[in-house]
């Protein structure tokens, strides 16, 4: 029985060890109209909303290739013409509901990478939902406003985690093992976005790489409705 205790206690101190592997860096961001500019006297730039996720490089990190199964849904909510939070990052074979809390019609589609869906008009109060099956980035918007926009960022893990308007990120319970960090932004270009990839060893313990600096715009570009044509200026039941 001692024996059983002494070999539990050890197995449950290198899980509690195990747990408390984090993964921490900064992230900077630098757009295209302060590269003509000195350094503003209101401060750096917002670097929130930067995905940063973990891909094992071999298997001894482990991966996770699912949702968890008692995992809540998650909700992208239609309200004063938006969507609220514009960023949403789940894991694959999330469900994610888009209630519209308006008091007008939406019609919220993604057909641009990523899941591709329509949901047709539906009006206010009412809820329709999707389930994100693969990993990828569904840029979403709504058909009748254009000034409506969110992204839900689907990942084939759960070692991930989102800036802060500072720039600064942590990655927690995270396995020893070698992983390769992949980061996304939405003003970021793709061929931006893979320059800054980099491998890492995450060891027991605290681990801190470099800041990470990203060049991104100053706005995302424009997009079309889901016919692929120009916004109209008005539009039946937007009021």
């Amino acid at each position: 029985m001692a024996g059983w205790i002494s070999l539990w206690a050890l197995t449950s101190g290198y899980m509690v060890r195990a747990e408390q592997n984090t993964v921490t860096a900064h992230v900077a961001i630098t757009k295209k109209s302060e590269a003509k500019q000195e350094k503003a006297a209101s401060g750096p730039s917002d670097a929130s909303n930067v995905v940063i996720w973990l891909k094992p490089v071999d298997h001894s990190g482990g991966e996770v290739a699912s949702a968890d199964p008692g995992r809540k849904r998650m909700q992208l909510v239609q309200r004063n013409k938006s969507f609220q939070p514009h960023l949403l990052v789940v894991p694959v074979g999330s469900v994610v509901d888009f209630p519209n809390r308006d008091p007008f019609f939406h019609n919220v589609f993604s057909l641009f990478e990523g899941k591709r869906f329509d949901l047709g008009l539906y009006e206010a109060g009412s809820t329709r939902d999707v389930r994100f099956d693969k990993p990828g980035i569904s840029y979403i918007f709504c058909n009748i406003h254009p000034q409506m926009s969110a992204v839900v960022v689907v990942l084939k893990t759960r070692y991930f985690a989102v800036t802060d308007p500072d720039g600064n990120f942590q990655i927690s319970h995270v396995p020893p093992g070698h992983y390769k960090i992949v980061m996304w932004y939405e003003l970021a270009t793709e061929g931006e976005l893979k320059s800054v990839e980099k491998e890492v060893d995450v060891l027991r313990g605290d681990n801190e790489i470099s800041q990470v600096v990203l060049h991104s715009s100053d706005a995302p570009p424009e997009h079309m409705n889901k016919e692929g044509e120009p916004y109209y200026s008005s539009s039946p039941k937007t009021r």
